[in-house]
């Protein structure tokens, strides 16, 4: 009698990009080329950018079916961020069950990286890159992690610059949602926290609260 194995999740990796022509030259084919036997894509959002970003993307389309791009007008008015409106438009594309929202800088660096974000209701990965290991956190609920996320994505028009201390400021590589929770999550990109409830923030992603 044969066991019938369990049927992976499907995955949208979306990534918002502007200016960041080389690191998409550098990091994409990593994305593109990830060994997961589900079906997954990568959708990649140009943020008006104004270097050769959109003939990257153009060129690598035509290389790889997994991989689709659209783009943020400069018409759209910035409210209230850009960043957060282009992973909006990256979710709205997404075909599949499980969105997991990426930096191009930040690139798997095992097996272990996609499949791990598609437990539970949201997840965080964070990679360590001289050991070749990731580290998930998984949560029944986006509210379990939303502290981390504020945390690291309230100034997240610079994107996840810096190593020193990455977990504990919150800097994890990657979050995966499911498709219902995704602009929850996205809601938690570039609010305004400063004052006691920015040292609530701090304390309680050190303390892992």
């Amino acid at each position: 009698m044969t066991i019938e194995h369990q049927t992976l999740p499907s995955i949208s990796i979306v990534i918002a990009v502007h200016d960041q022509a080389e690191a998409l030259e550098q990091n994409l084919p990593a994305f593109l080329t990830l060994p997961y036997e589900g079906q997954y894509e990568v959708i990649v959002v140009d943020n008006m950018s104004t270097d050769d970003t959109p003939h990257v993307l153009k060129r690598m389309k035509a290389e790889s079916p997994k991989l689709y791009s659209t783009f943020l007008p400069s018409s759209v008015i910035v409210n209230p961020s850009r960043k957060r409106l282009a992973l909006s438009v990256g979710a709205k594309a997404a075909h599949h069950e499980y969105i997991v929202l990426a930096d191009i800088r930040r690139t798997p660096v095992n097996t272990d990286w996609l499949a791990g974000l598609a437990d539970g209701e949201a997840s965080l990965v964070y990679c360590n890159r001289k050991r070749d290991k990731v580290t998930h956190i998984v949560a029944t609920e986006l509210n379990d992690l939303s502290r981390i996320i504020l945390k690291a994505e309230r100034h997240s028009f610079r994107d996840h610059w810096g190593t020193w201390f990455r977990k504990q400021r919150g800097l994890y590589d990657a979050i995966g949602v499911r498709r219902e929770h995704v602009f929850d999550a996205i809601r938690l990109y570039d609010q305004r926290i400063r004052g006691f409830r920015l040292l609530g923030l701090r304390l309680r992603v050190w303390l892992g609260f």
